[in-house]
């Protein structure tokens, strides 16, 4: 869940940062197309601001957003006003609806707890997708892969507003702790400090992969992608 604050500099401080949301639009496309040709309709789950979206709406027929955090919802609402979007979460909703795939990016999965989580979440995935229908997530890092003490720095320039970001992650049991600071200076309002924590769980591979086989799918994974930890995809049985 990300407040109003931090949610309103989330975009300024990822691209700052060099993410492009475009092309990784166009890549998740050509993606699921390569697993079912003829898909048409496309759910994006934990879908933040609608900045991929933005871009899947020209590429798909029909495509819809999921997102637990209200502040995160309404950016995505005004960013994509011919969208549908519902405030939901992915551990247990219901739309009412299948769609061609379902995605889910980011590493918003690792913010579900445990493995009973895991195994709910792929099950609304799979319950919300055709027959043959496709599954894209991008994981966490795995306990193997994952850095302990690992610090993250940017600044971003924005118009007149300059954003300094700085993290620590360290591992606490099997997850994740993330601590993020913000400076965010701008001439109408000097400088704020703000400040969020994370808690991710650093599920292994085999969590994933079980987790995807008792939805009623096939998986693989697949190595790289845009942010180094890979994707995992899925096809509904």
């Amino acid at each position: 869940m990300y407040a109003n604050e931090i949610a309103a500099i989330y975009d300024l401080v990822h691209e700052g940062k060099g993410k492009d949301y475009r092309k990784e639009a166009d890549e998740i496309a050509a993606l699921v197309r390569s697993h079912r040709p003829a898909t048409r309709s496309l759910l994006d789950v934990a879908c933040g601001t609608g900045q991929h979206l933005r871009h899947l709406d020209g590429l798909f027929d029909h495509v819809e957003g999921l997102e637990l955090s209200g502040d995160m919802l309404a950016i995505a609402t005004d960013r994509n006003p011919d969208v549908t979007f519902h405030e939901g979460d992915m551990r247990s909703f219901a739309l009412g609806r299948r769609f061609d795939a379902v995605i889910c990016m980011f590493s918003s999965i690792g913010h579900l707890r445990n493995t009973d989580e895991l195994d709910s979440t792929l099950r609304c995935f799979a319950d919300h997708l055709e027959p043959g229908g496709v599954i894209v997530v991008e994981p966490w890092w795995f306990p193997e892969t994952f850095t302990p003490g690992y610090v993250g720095a940017s600044v971003t320039e924005a118009g007149e507003r300059t954003i300094c970001r700085v993290s620590h992650s360290v591992r606490e049991g099997d997850a994740t702790r993330i601590e993020v600071h913000y400076l965010v200076a701008e001439p109408g309002g000097g400088i704020r400090y703000l400040t969020e924590d994370h808690t991710i769980t650093l599920f292994p591979r085999a969590d994933y992969e079980r987790a995807f086989e008792r939805a009623g799918c096939d998986v693989l994974y697949q190595e790289g992608g845009s942010s180094g930890r890979g994707l995992f995809i899925g096809t509904r049985r």
